[in-house]
């Protein structure tokens, strides 16, 4: 595979940020559905995908979601023009007779086992970095959080209790005025070793 120049590098992590603040500017549909077709093509267990996005645009559901937010995240959310409630379904395993055909005992993986909502919550992180990774890639920014109570947000979006919130991520162009100051990270000797 040819390797990603560093333009994509920046674009994608070197020079990406955590936006806590916003320009007021538009995210289409058509770019939310862009988005969506990036990110399905990332990897999950079994091809599990157990990721589901509310994907909240309008002041109606900003109202709705605010009375689960932090205090820190209230402002931030309030004017993002889309933030996404990003969640792993519990019944991930009803799809995978279609998802992974090649292999019809694939759901019995998982249906009734105690494993299956670790592997919905595990899986649906991986597919949220891939959302994060595919709305860089088409030009936007990103603010994710946990700062918020997820019993609130699964009562009020995700009633029934099949699908529950991993976290929340805003999305839109960000406001560079709005920014901290990069926080350090970890160098390779301090965290990796070799086995």
């Amino acid at each position: 595979m040819p390797r990603i120049d560093d333009a994509g590098l920046d674009l994608l992590f070197r020079k990406a940020r955590t936006q806590n603040g916003w320009l007021p500017r538009p995210v289409e549909e058509a770019q939310l559905r862009e988005i969506h077709d990036l990110m399905r093509m990332g990897p999950t267990s079994a091809n599990c995908s157990p990721l589901r996005i509310v994907f909240v645009c309008s002041e109606e559901g900003r109202r709705r979601l605010a009375p689960a937010l932090s205090p820190g995240n209230l402002d931030k959310v309030m004017a993002a023009p889309v933030t996404a409630i990003l969640g792993h379904d519990l019944a991930f395993h009803e799809h995978l007779p279609r998802l992974f055909p090649h292999n019809p005992a694939a759901r019995s993986w998982f249906e009734g086992k105690p494993h299956a909502e670790a592997t919905a919550f595990r899986n649906s992180t991986l597919q949220g970095a891939y959302f994060m990774m595919a709305a860089r890639a088409v030009g936007l920014d990103c603010g994710p959080m946990s700062g918020f109570d997820a019993a609130k947000v699964d009562a009020e979006f995700f009633p029934g209790g099949r699908v529950r919130t991993n976290f929340i991520c805003s999305i839109g162009h960000g406001d560079p005025a709005k920014l901290f100051e990069r926080s350090p990270r970890f160098a390779f000797d301090e965290v990796c070793s070799f086995a």
